[in-house]
Order: C-alpha cells, then structure tokens, then sequence
C-alpha cells in the first residue's frame, strides 16, 4: 500500500463557506482551477490510475485565522473537520484518516478544536502553517499546543505559506515570477525548522513529532552550513542557545518527519534521505496539485522513491509502514 501524508481536499461545504470570505482572490482561483481537491468522482479517477493508493486528507490553503477573526475561524474549521471525518467514514478504502485543522488565531480554541477532532473524530494530527499570522512558530503562545499533541503521541505537519506581497527585495512592493511559491516557501519551512530547534522546543518536548511539506526544506543541504554558520560561529548573547540544547544542532534537525513532495526529484530524495534516513521520510505527494486531477505529482513522487539507490524495504517504509507507526494506524 501506498499512504499519501499530504494529500489536499477541500470539502463542500467548507469551500462555499470559504469562499464567500475570500472573493475574487488567488485562492478561490487556485481552488476552483484545481477540481479534484473537491470534486470526488475527478478525485477517484485520477487515483485509480494508482494501485494501492490511499490518503491521508490534509485541509489546504489558506489558513483560517488569515483571512477572517477568531468566532469564524473557531466556524470553519469545525465545519472542515467535520466534513473530512464524515468522508473518512464513507470512504474507507480512499481515505485512511484525516488531520485537524486549527483556528490558530485563538490558542484556546485551536486546543479546543485539536482535542475534538483527536478523541472524537478520531483524527491522526493537526495541520498548522508557518508562519502564523505572521508569528514565528516558537512564540511561547503556542508551547499549550505542543504539550498537548506531545500527550496524544500524534504529529504535527506545518505547511509553509509566503505571500505574493512579501517581496524578494525590500525596494520592491511584491514577489515577482513566482519566487516566493517556489523558494519562498521552502524557506519558511526551514526557518520554521530552525526556531523550533534553537528555541528548545523539542529539547522541551522530545516526544513531539513534525512532518515537514517538500522532504525537509533546505535543512538536509546544509548540514554542513548550520554546524560553521550557527553550531560553532560566535552567537550573541541576545541568541544563545547552548546553554539549553544538549546535543549537537543535526540531531534535533533529524528529529523531524518529512515528505516527499519534491514532483520527481530522486537525488532531491536521496539528499533527504542521506541526512534524515529512510525512518523519516514518508510518501506524499501534494495531490491534487500538480496538473490533470494530481496524477503528475503522484507519478513523478513514486517514480523519485522507486529509483532511489535504497532497498526495497526502505522503500516499503517509506511508502507505508512510517504512515502507519507515527499515525498509529492500523495494518
């Protein structure tokens, strides 16, 4: 079987309440370009191009507590949750669980909501983005959130997000070309990475689990660059982090679970494997995204994990039996 981690639904009833809040902007568009994420005979078509295939439903952009205030927020997100729980039980053989989405604008209510969608829905996770609303991930507001999903032993996938007005140089007014999709994200990702590492995060919390969008960011790539630019360059005080972390910085950085959502890179893959290990890196594929109903993505991400130079029983782990562990999913 092959468990895609990071696959994006979009569910009806969600999508028209969501919309309604965001008319006209790039999102709507993108949602409505891309049919599959809420059209489920486009979404079975296009899996059934794949033997084996299953999904984990993964909400997709934007986050709730961007566009609207924290009652709607506390709104949608149950409305989300509910919907992709009802699917999960309609569709078993599609769809073999779901992750929680959170209205992160209002901590008391993401826990509320998190706690819900964990014990009574009987999610595998929650889905956050970085940053949120513009705070850095180790803002101690969200520490509640951390121990809590800590307890329940279930991970956490952040998903990066960067906006068109975030400009690539600051005499300018926006991104241009795409930049700040392309590596823009992969940027906040790795800075996300980065905070929770030195902030001490999972020195503090070592049971809790991240799964990282697109195989860990730039994080494998410069390993040797964190060791001379942060692990032994001179820090000031105002930044130390010695004093509380008790392991070398790469052994935090391979704490994290990632995907491998890189549309068809093999030595993108190898080069995240070389650093996490077969052991942290899971099948996902970013679907539907990615052209006719997905199927690009799913292909080119199975093609990349079939021609790694690995055994076929960390191909195995990859596709499968990671999914099932940290999820605690049934065989």
């Amino acid at each position: 079987m092959k468990i895609d981690i990071f696959s994006h639904i979009l569910p009806n009833k969600y999508k028209e309440a969501l919309h309604k809040e965001i008319p006209g902007s790039f999102y709507k568009t993108l949602h409505d370009s891309t049919p599959a994420l809420f059209d489920l005979d486009k979404r079975f078509h296009a899996m059934d191009n794949f033997e084996d295939l299953t999904q984990v439903l993964t909400p997709t952009a934007p986050p709730v507590e961007s566009i609207v205030d924290p009652l709607k927020a506390k709104y949608l997100s149950k409305l989300a949750n509910d919907e992709m729980a009802e699917l999960v039980l309609k569709y078993r053989d599609r769809f073999i669980s779901a992750v929680a989405w959170l209205p992160m604008g209002n901590i008391d209510d993401a826990l509320e909501e998190a706690s819900r969608a964990i014990t009574e829905l009987d999610f595998k996770g929650i889905e956050i983005f970085t940053p949120i609303n513009d705070k850095p991930l180790d803002s101690p507001e969200f520490f509640p959130l951390y121990e809590m999903m800590s307890r329940y032993d279930l991970p956490i996938w952040i998903h990066p997000e960067r906006p068109m007005n975030y400009a690539d140089y600051r005499t300018e007014q926006r991104s241009k070309y795409r930049i700040h999709v392309a590596f823009g994200w992969v940027y906040e990702t790795t800075v996300a990475m980065s905070r929770l590492v030195l902030s001490g995060i999972l020195e503090r919390f070592p049971n809790l689990k991240f799964i990282t969008h697109h195989a860990g960011g730039m994080i494998p790539f410069f390993e040797r660059r964190i060791i001379w630019s942060i692990e032994r360059a001179k820090i000031s005080e105002e930044d130390k982090f010695n004093h509380y972390l008790k392991r070398p910085l790469t052994d935090y950085f391979k704490m994290f679970y990632n995907d491998t959502a890189l549309y068809g890179s093999t030595s993108g893959l190898m080069c995240s494997y070389a650093f996490f290990g077969a052991d942290h890196l899971l099948f996902g594929t970013d679907m539907p995204f990615g052209g006719q109903l997905g199927e690009t993505f799913v292909r080119e991400t199975i093609t990349s994990i079939e021609g790694m130079d690995i055994s076929d029983a960390e191909k195995e782990t990859i596709f499968e039996h990671n999914a099932r562990k940290i999820l605690r999913l049934s065989a």
